[in-house]
């Protein structure tokens, strides 16, 4: 449990700004294939880690502040207390009724609270290590909406949901180094002779293509390894956790099609190519 945290002292987005993000996002594009409840369920979820991530990339003043301060709304969510903010009291009906633990709603904070100390990271290992606090918590919430959060299931989801963080990354490559940071490992583009000055450029240079390249294997590899929790489901979500990874497989394709040209632009995948990778995923391919 947290320290008492003081109301904020800037405002806080409202529910209406927080769903708002929810037009082209994977979440709730998957949910719809869900009963009316548990979609429900599920876009409380996304509310949280959409909140969670307002607050630690585009909320002004002391950001840390604000993230004690959600912190301190979780502890709401378990102690009894009525939350105040209606994202965070969204959940109190999923929370009470599936035993979800407070664990994944904390390593999402906690990621944050890394994105205000950490720019830049040495290896992949060091960057699926922050994807265990940024992505893989979500990954694991969705399982306990479906009530299927074993073990087993957990990790294949962790490795789907690096695997959607590593791509989200190079999607972003630009947007995210005008905010100061730089999520392709530094290893990499050292190995590549990929300096800093590539990463502002109009025009992706041949090392940053070739690192990206291969971050984008990475991440193939990792939806591969996590690909078979999809035969473990029921079919309901089962068909969702596959439009995840197609949604992520498809993205991908846009990428490698563009020639990784991510500096001025965001390469999108066309239905047909999301309809190709939503086969192969339902079979657990």
């Amino acid at each position: 449990m947290s320290a008492a945290a003081s109301a904020p002292t800037v405002a806080v987005p409202s529910r209406e700004e927080v769903m708002a993000q929810a037009g082209g996002e994977n979440f709730p594009v998957a949910s719809r294939l869900l009963p009316r409840e548990q979609r429900a369920r599920l876009l409380a979820v996304y509310g949280f880690a959409r909140l969670t991530d307002e607050l630690g990339d585009e909320a002004p003043g002391d950001r840390l502040a604000l993230l004690d301060w959600l912190d301190d709304e979780v502890d709401r969510l378990y102690d009894g207390r009525r939350p105040t903010h209606p994202v965070v009291q969204a959940l109190v009906p999923a929370v009470r009724a599936l035993a979800i633990p407070p664990d994944p709603f904390r390593r999402l904070i906690a990621a944050n609270r890394r994105d205000q100390e950490v720019t830049a990271y040495r290896t992949f290992d060091e960057l699926l290590d922050y994807c265990r606090l940024s992505a893989a918590p979500v990954g694991e919430l969705v399982l306990y909406v479906f009530g299927a959060a074993t073990a087993d299931r957990i990790r294949l989801s962790d490795r789907i949901c690096a695997a959607l963080q590593v791509t989200e990354h190079l999607q972003d490559v630009a947007e995210d180094r005008a905010r100061g940071r730089v999520y392709l490992p530094s290893t990499d583009l050292e190995r590549f002779g990929c300096a800093d000055a590539d990463l502002q450029a109009r025009t992706p240079s041949p090392g940053l293509r070739a690192v990206m390249a291969l971050e984008a294997g990475r991440a193939r590899a990792l939806f591969a390894a996590g690909a078979p929790l999809v035969r473990t489901l029921p079919p309901r979500p089962r068909a969702a956790v596959a439009a995840f990874i197609a949604g992520g497989r498809a993205a991908l394709g846009a990428l490698e099609r563009s020639g990784y040209d991510v500096l001025d632009r965001r390469p999108r995948p066309t239905r047909r190519a999301f309809a190709l990778e939503l086969g192969r995923a339902l079979g657990g391919r």
